[in-house]
């Protein structure tokens, strides 16, 4: 079996630069962009995820051998594998990023990496210290069963994640349209990350936006709505313990508290933002809310353009929905 370098590493000085670059962009143009404490948040939690991955990652290789024993094919090191490879790698990770919003014990991880209200090259390596606890390393499992050697696919989901640095920043606008078609942009990946409700649980994808066009998950960004990032009840400091932790604890809180015991499976797997009095909001109930404001006003407009009397106005909730809030989205904190 090769020995093949980790591309993470690799692009490490490229980030670093990048970052500075796009920081002295942002000076220029627009200050806001950066905020030096929540910068140095992210370059913490990044630089505490990799210690993460160097102490679990014997354990997760070693499990990949393990699966990989009982391949079902005994595929080659020919490079037309490693493009087969990064394909199905990159759609076993639009598997894992559409859970990890879905499922609130991988949420608890993930949530880390949306913690920002800003959207920079930075945030992109604000990341999880808990992926091994949360097991979202099962979604590569499949690849090695099929027969794809483990070196192999850890050297592709590397390059994954050195594509996905660049979609991290609002200094690119649009790309080609041939290019915004096929590919994961930074126009895409900031629908990805913003709490308005047309935006929720859109665009999933690390490379390939096809997967989403293909699943039913893709939304455009649009140019009479800004995203606006965060997460549900935005951290009240830069506290790294806070961030690296704090949806664990709520889980921990939740269970604790729960009434019986199907509530306490629902309070670790069901959707971030639910609970068993109906007392929280989860995404869909956002969008769905929403949509009923959305489709009332529309009505009402069409009864004016008419010069008619107005429709009755839906009987939906009047409190704000998570876009009407900074930076919120559905889950807890």
């Amino acid at each position: 079996m090769p020995k093949l370098p980790n591309p993470v590493d690799l692009a490490v000085p490229a980030f670093i630069l990048l970052v500075l670059a796009e920081m002295a962009v942002a000076r220029w143009k627009d200050r806001s962009r950066y905020c030096p404490r929540d910068t140095l948040t992210s370059l913490l939690l990044g630089f505490g995820s990799t210690i993460a991955g160097v102490l679990a990652g014997g354990l997760v290789f070693a499990m990949a051998v393990g699966v990989y024993r009982y391949r079902l094919f005994d595929i080659s090191w020919a490079w037309y594998w490693f493009v087969v490879a990064f394909v199905l790698d990159d759609l076993a990770y639009y598997a894992f990023h559409r859970s990890a919003h879905r499922v609130r014990w991988f949420w608890a991880s993930h949530v880390i990496h949306h913690s920002s209200q800003h959207y920079n090259l930075s945030t992109a390596l604000r990341q999880t210290w808990t992926g091994f606890f949360s097991l979202t390393f099962l979604f590569r499992l499949p690849l090695f069963l099929i027969g794809f050697p483990p070196a192999m696919v850890f050297f592709v989901a590397g390059v994954n994640l050195v594509y996905q640095f660049w979609i991290h920043t609002e200094v690119i606008g649009r790309m080609p349209r041939w290019f915004e078609a096929v590919m994961n942009t930074p126009s895409h990946h900031r629908v990805h990350h913003a709490t308005n409700p047309r935006y929720l649980d859109k665009n999933y994808a690390g490379v390939f936006i096809i997967w989403d066009r293909m699943f039913g998950t893709f939304e455009p960004e649009r140019d009479d709505e800004r995203p606006r990032y965060g997460i549900v009840h935005n951290l009240p400091d830069f506290n790294l313990i806070r961030a690296a932790f704090h949806e664990w604890w709520g889980i921990a809180k939740d269970v604790w508290s729960a009434p019986n015991w199907h509530a306490r499976w629902r309070y670790m797997f069901a959707p971030p933002g639910w609970s068993h009095d109906g007392s929280r909001d989860t995404s869909e109930t956002i969008k769905a809310r929403w949509l009923a404001r959305e489709e009332g006003c529309r009505q009402r407009s069409a009864s004016a353009d008419h010069g008619s009397a107005p429709l009755a106005r839906p009987a939906v909730s009047t409190a704000p929905s998570v876009g009407d809030r900074t930076g919120e989205r559905a889950g807890t904190a």
